[in-house]
């Protein structure tokens, strides 16, 4: 395989710009921009609206969303010119539809007035998406293509089942935030690190009156426009309780990254990059709901959520190519001196 410098490079900036139309996605979400230009393709008739208020944020990311799909195609058409590897050219052409068709649910989001499950699964392709330009970049890199001696290490083969669920847990993660955001379900519990007070909210009816009330009609009034119900705070407490199962997941991954003495320096830096995205994420989810989701705060929450998967995921990618990995009926099976399939 010869490495291809431009080509490398120029995966990266896509994956910068996706990382940048994230941001940009969950300031529409936060600010409450999604339905502030009505109507699509076109933008209240006009290619370019005047940019004031929630049509800055929610054309501005129809804008950047637009220039990612076309560096997409770029990216996709360089890898089917140039690359020598068929897998990575069908994955550069997966990586097209999948923006073709997050333009599709952006769009579909808007004419339908944001039904739940076409929003979630914008924002859960999003993600995607971003994983994929991710692993894209990391394929095209110099250090992908170089050759590696077979490394043996005891718990090799857990660490990489590790690996590959914590990445699985993160992305469950983020599509129970998605739903959280979409439902409108990201402050119907207002305190933390309780709940009303308590470790899992009652959701009886008295409860729930009582909820309402202090909600509705106390100094917070944050739901003049509806009342809280029982799925709700359910949505809401199973993101904070997964999130508990995803926190001990990138403990345990980080320590037993930390363990082989034959892993290089390279990989063993995510097993300090998660646990540092992990405090931050924790400490952004908290004060999302202390803050009263503040816009910046709650942007940030999404972000770093893109950013713990993109990591995970580029972890068992690394591990999968220092021990050199192969997939037979969807199970792990990977040579060494000790273990030949």
């Amino acid at each position: 395989m010869k490495y291809n410098k431009g080509l490398h490079r120029f995966s990266f900036i896509t994956v910068a710009c996706t990382f940048l139309l994230i941001i940009a996605g969950g300031l529409v979400t936060s600010t409450g921009s999604s339905l502030a230009v009505p109507d699509w393709p076109l933008a209240y008739g006009m290619i370019m609206p005047p940019m004031v208020g929630g049509i800055l944020y929610e054309h501005g990311h129809r804008m950047l969303a637009t220039f990612v799909g076309l560096l997409t195609i770029v990216l996709s058409v360089w890898l089917w010119k140039k690359e020598e590897r068929r897998w990575l050219k069908i994955l550069g052409i997966v990586a097209l539809g999948a923006v073709i068709t997050q333009g599709l649910l952006g769009g579909l989001t808007v004419v339908f007035l944001l039904p739940t499950a076409i929003s979630v699964s914008h924002a859960t392709l999003a993600q995607t998406f971003f994983a994929i330009v991710a692993s894209i970049a990391l394929f095209t890199s110099r250090w992908w293509q170089s050759d590696y001696p077979r490394l043996a290490s005891e718990g090799s083969l857990a660490t990489l089942r590790l690996s590959f669920l914590t990445t699985l847990a993160v992305f469950v993660q983020l599509i129970f935030g998605a739903l959280m955001r979409h439902t409108g379900s990201g402050l119907v519990v207002p305190d933390f690190p309780m709940a009303y007070g308590q470790l899992f909210p009652s959701l009886g009816a008295e409860s729930l009156a009582r909820y309402n009330h202090d909600l509705i009609y106390s100094d917070i009034r944050l739901f003049a426009d509806g009342a809280v119900t029982s799925s709700q705070i359910v949505i809401h407490m199973l993101h904070r309780i997964w999130a508990v199962v995803v926190a001990v997941l990138i403990v345990a991954l980080s320590a037993n990254l930390l363990r082989p003495s034959n892993l290089t320096s390279r990989i063993k830096r995510f097993a300090y990059a998660l646990p540092f995205l992990l405090i931050i994420q924790i400490t952004l989810g908290a004060y999302t709901v202390l803050s009263r989701k503040a816009v910046e705060v709650t942007t940030a929450h999404v972000a770093t959520g893109a950013l713990i998967l993109a990591t995970c995921l580029l972890v068992f990618l690394h591990l999968v190519r220092v021990y050199q990995v192969r997939f037979k009926k969807f199970s792990f099976v990977y040579s060494t001196e000790r273990a030949i399939a």
